[in-house]
């Protein structure tokens, strides 16, 4: 199948299976029924969430549209240093099955529904609430308008072109849906993500190649391509790059999880023995990550050439496939980035609900209030995301992304070590936050927008992940000065 478009019959599975997804969306306020006018049960599911709709729920929460385009195109464009994307999420799990449990139990046993309520009630501190709140928001929207660009890509693939209509009109529909059912809604739909998005995958590693003479072909020409493109690319890393490459894994594994929709995927489960279960089986996806992240390679070894990296995924299957399947395709991408959006902007939600607009504006509100506030707030932020996309050159999307990723990091000593018995208390927080905020973006803006800076030590010069330095900056300070705190009350 050629790149021409349109492409009738590969579109006509594509609106087909988008409109059941609507459908699914809708219906999905029926599902588990609850009083949806409680913030409780329509931004965390009533928390009901069993060990099988909570694995759905978070590996279409943390498994994105972006990153089914994302970690090919870098892999295509980087060779190995694109896969720091597995030992982070290989990290990540541990380290949740170690937390997250306990995070959820003192939650669950406070009625808490963000990571801002947990903070709160550990440290009385407002002005750390509010940090961990705006620090949290800002964080998760560029991440929500990343979502766009994988609903983008495959609707230029199939030949609609570049307009923003076919955009506006499905995000419309995903926030009529979410606004009307909540987080049950992407729970729904994350059954349907993930199984399009396993029969892909796995159907594209072994098809294309098979077509190329096998995986010992699509290596030797990926190795063949980039040293004939010379520079840092490669199919093992230089010894330079081990370092950012290891800290990048690092960081991203200890952020992923201090994001909003990541916290309501962790809260909306029934029990701590299922946020357990699924630490258990969600390694699943990061075999899955695996096997997209070589599509990089396949698209190199079949000669597909593209202006923009991100294009590589849809162009590689329009070039082997058949348009059935393309459709097939395509529509599990552009699911893959609405039911990651939905849950954003509901975690959004709600934290600006309980933690900006009820203590700051009104601290009397009803929950029913509450509810409405929230719903109306899910709407407002989805778009924020649509008009960035629109108004505003990807690229800055991708930058803020990043750079939210380094400021996310800056929360973890107070929502993690706050869960242990530490001397942390919550003004050091609030100055190890700032400290930090100021460090990263300084350092991030420094290293030309790039989440990794070359620091001179030692005679030699050392390439680190940003959000690690800043995060050794707030520890530093935070521990510091509560240390100072404790030890003065400790002789009044």
């Amino acid at each position: 199948m050629t790149a021409g478009g349109p492409h009738w019959v590969a579109l006509a599975i594509f609106v087909g299976l988008f409109l059941v997804v609507t459908v699914l969306g809708f219906l999905a306020a029926r599902w588990k029924r609850g009083d949806l006018n409680l913030l409780d049960e329509w931004g965390l599911g009533g928390r009901r969430f069993g060990i099988v709709i909570s694995w759905f729920l978070l590996g279409g929460d943390l498994y994105t549209a972006y990153t089914i385009i994302a970690v090919p195109a870098l892999v295509y464009s980087l060779g190995a240093y694109g896969f720091f994307a597995i030992p982070y999420a290989v990290i990540t799990y541990p380290f949740v099955f170690a937390v997250m449990p306990r995070f959820w139990t003192v939650c669950h046993r406070a009625g808490h529904l963000t990571a801002a309520d947990f903070v709160s009630e550990r440290f009385g501190s407002p002005a750390l609430v509010i940090a961990v709140a705006l620090t949290s928001l800002i964080a998760t929207m560029p991440y929500i308008a990343l979502q766009l660009v994988g609903i983008q890509v495959v609707i230029a693939a199939l030949g609609l072109g570049t307009g923003e209509f076919p955009l506006i009109i499905a995000f419309v529909i995903l926030a009529a849906y979410t606004y009307t059912s909540g987080l049950r809604a992407p729970a729904m739909i994350a059954f349907v993500k993930d199984v399009l998005i396993y029969i892909v995958v796995i159907a594209a590693v072994l098809v294309i190649p098979a077509r190329l003479g096998g995986y010992g072909a699509v290596f030797d020409a990926a190795e063949k391509f980039f040293q004939a493109k010379g520079g840092p690319s490669g199919l093992i890393l230089k010894p330079a790059q081990m370092l950012p490459f290891a800290s990048l894994a690092l960081g991203s594994a200890f952020a992923l999880f201090m994001y909003p929709h990541s916290i309501t995927g962790i809260l909306s489960s029934s029990s701590s023995r299922t946020v357990r279960w699924n630490t258990i089986l969600l390694p699943a996806y990061t075999v899955l990550l695996g096997l997209i992240a070589l599509l990089g390679y396949m698209a190199i070894a079949y000669n597909v050439r593209v202006t923009n990296p991100n294009e590589i995924v849809p162009a590689l299957f329009l070039r082997i496939f058949p348009e059935w399947f393309v459709g097939l395709s395509f529509a599990g991408i552009a699911i893959g980035a609405l039911v990651p959006a939905a849950i954003m902007s509901i975690g959004a939600a709600n934290l600006f609900t309980r933690n900006l607009w009820k203590p700051l504006v009104q601290p009397g509100i009803s929950p029913t209030e509450e509810a409405v506030i929230a719903k109306l707030v899910s709407l407002l932020v989805k778009l924020g995301a649509l008009m960035f996309i629109i108004f505003l050159p990807t690229q800055y999307a991708i930058d803020l992304q990043l750079l939210g990723g380094i400021w996310i990091l800056q929360i973890f000593p107070a929502v993690v070590l706050g869960l242990y018995r530490t001397p942390l208390r919550g003004q050091p927080l609030f100055l190890g936050w700032t400290a930090a905020m100021v460090v990263g973006t300084s350092l991030f803006i420094l290293a030309g927008l790039k989440p990794v800076i070359s620091i001179p030590l030692f005679g030699g010069t050392y390439a680190i992940y940003v959000g690690i330095l800043a995060l050794v900056v707030n520890l530093i300070i935070s521990l510091g000065a509560s240390s100072l705190v404790f030890n003065q009350r400790g002789r009044l």
